[in-house]
């Protein structure tokens, strides 16, 4: 499958997206998301996706770090504001602070745009922010470039262009 099949469900219009920033023991949930770089690189961004029609933007974001996760969260203070372009791909990106008392551990859960072959999620993990500066930057979502400290999530962002 080629890398910007991945992309098609999503590609030629506005999104607006939501993300959630969960952080716990000095590490940040991310989700590793395939098609986006070249040569098969992954690139790491808060769990989170589409805001539906008829869904605030705090249920959104409960829907889509389920989907994603596995994970009920609460949803705390928006934090960022990111403006993506790139190729055909545009969306406006809304991110908050969540927190969860879900005992359970994250697990990779779906993209429901995507077929089964053809999903965007690759992978969950908690990074430290050592551990996403050794990344690439174009393998890290712009709102997480340069942490110094989980503390660092914290303190929000206007990123537009």
């Amino acid at each position: 499958m080629e890398e910007t099949d991945f992309l098609r469900p999503y590609a030629g219009q506005v999104r607006v997206r939501v993300g959630g920033l969960l952080v716990r023991g000095g590490a940040v949930l991310l989700a590793a998301h395939r098609g986006l770089l070249p040569d098969g690189a992954l690139f790491w961004s808060p769990p989170g996706g589409g805001w539906a029609f008829g869904e605030n933007l705090k249920e959104a974001l409960r829907r889509e770090f389920q989907e994603e996760t596995g994970l009920a969260v609460r949803v705390g203070r928006q934090l960022h504001l990111h403006e993506f372009r790139g190729g055909e791909l545009q969306a406006l990106e809304v991110f908050f602070a969540v927190e969860t008392d879900d005992p359970a551990a994250p697990r990779l859960g779906h993209d429901p745009e995507n077929a089964a072959d053809a999903q965007l999620l690759a992978e969950l993990a908690w990074l430290t922010p050592r551990q996403l500066l050794a990344l690439p930057l174009a393998q890290v979502h712009p709102v997480l470039r340069g942490l110094l400290s989980t503390d660092d999530v914290f303190v929000p962002q206007v990123l537009l262009r």
